[in-house]
């Protein structure tokens, strides 16, 4: 009674290619004796198609972790950006009583007031510094701020884009482009 079962439920799972009594037009002189399926075969068929839906399933699963990862880490990217701009823009509304050029330190003080102003004098230019020092930034081209402790990083990346820049040109103009 259980090979019954075993043997209906593999039928039913596998998919068997239709009957053909005559391929590419020859007539076969019995067609059920050459596609007689054996019930073993049958389950060996069935057991092969579920794992084969198996392996499918772990190759998908696999590959949208993959996906699930990468989202994980723009979301985190978008987050890093989003913070730099907020940062970004608040040194920017820091009052100074001087023009701001791209490429100076300024540094960043608050009051006794609690009022935040940014200077071009450093703590140790003061000799005594009146105010709380909170920070030393530099003014990059693209309008962004580069706190001190990662202006070395920051230029280290910009020789190495630079120099990305110069091989690309080079490249483009010996190919003649």
């Amino acid at each position: 009674m259980a090979l019954n079962t075993l043997n209906e439920d593999a039928t039913s799972e596998a998919n068997l290619v239709e009957m053909d009594t005559s391929p590419g037009g020859y007539q076969l002189v019995n067609p059920y004796r050459t596609n007689k399926a054996d019930t073993m075969d049958l389950v060996e068929l069935a057991k092969e198609i579920q794992k084969a839906d198996t392996f499918v399933h772990a190759n998908v699963s696999n590959k949208l972790q993959v996906i699930a990862e990468q989202v994980r880490f723009l979301q985190e990217q978008a987050r890093r950006v989003l913070e730099e701009a907020k940062e970004n823009n608040d040194l920017h509304h820091v009052p100074c009583n001087f023009v701001k050029k791209p490429g100076n330190l300024y540094h960043l003080y608050r009051r006794s007031s609690g009022q935040r102003y940014l200077s071009m004098l450093s703590p140790q230019e003061w000799g005594n510094c009146p105010h709380e020092f909170l920070g030393t930034y530099r003014l990059e081209h693209d309008q962004s701020w580069t706190p001190e402790n990662e202006l070395e990083a920051r230029t280290s990346d910009q020789q190495m884009i630079n120099k990305i820049l110069t091989c690309s040109n080079t490249l483009s103009i010996t190919m003649g482009k």
